[in-house]
C-alpha cells in the first residue's frame, strides 16, 4: 500500500486556546497500537483534557481519548491509557527545563496524519486568567460587530 501524502487533520484541541495562552508550538509522533491507528484514521480521537508530562527524560501523553476501534477485538486498548511520545532528546530537555523555570504546562493542540504517520502538535502554554478569557470574548465580540456594519455597508442597509 502506498504511503499518503500530505496532510489529514484528527483532532483539534480547541479547550487549550480558551484556557491558555500558547507560546511555541512543536511537532511530536506517537506511538500507537494498530487498532488505534485505525481509530484516528476514522478521526475517533478526543484532547479535550490531555496533557503532556515528562518522566525520566520521555514525554508522555495523559489524558487523551482514542475510542475502541469497533472491528477490533482482544486487540483494542484501554481507551485513556498514557502514550509515549517521540521528540529528540535535546527538544524534551529545552521544553523540560522551559516547563520548569517558568511555570509553564504542555498541552497538546493538534493531532494529524502527516504523510500517513501520527503527529501530535504540542503547544508551550501559559494559562489564562478569567478576566484574561473576559477581554478575550470581548475582543472577538467587537471584531464580529465591526464585520457585521461593514457587511452591511458594502449591502447599503445603513443602520
Amino acid at each position: 500500500m502506498a504511503r499518503q501524502k500530505g496532510m489529514k487533520s484528527i483532532a483539534d484541541n480547541r479547550k487549550a486556546f480558551h484556557d491558555y495562552f500558547i507560546l511555541e508550538t512543536v511537532e511530536a509522533g506517537i506511538v500507537l497500537a494498530g487498532t488505534e491507528v485505525k481509530s484516528l484514521r476514522a478521526g475517533k480521537m478526543n484532547l479535550k483534557d490531555s496533557y503532556v508530562q515528562v518522566k525520566d527524560g520521555e514525554m508522555w501523553l495523559i489524558g487523551a481519548h482514542i475510542s475502541p476501534y469497533e472491528q477490533g477485538n482482544r486487540e483494542n486498548k484501554d481507551p485513556i491509557r498514557t502514550r509515549k511520545l517521540l521528540m529528540h532528546k535535546r527538544e524534551i530537555i529545552r521544553f523540560y527545563s522551559t516547563v520548569k523555570q517558568d511555570g509553564l504546562t504542555i498541552v497538546p493542540t493538534k493531532c494529524y496524519f502527516k504523510d500517513g504517520r501520527a503527529k501530535i502538535e504540542l503547544g508551550l502554554a501559559k494559562g489564562k486568567k478569567n478576566f484574561d478569557k473576559r477581554d478575550v470574548e470581548a475582543d472577538r465580540e467587537a471584531k464580529r460587530k465591526i464585520d457585521r456594519s461593514l457587511k452591511s455597508a458594502r449591502r447599503g442597509d445603513i443602520d
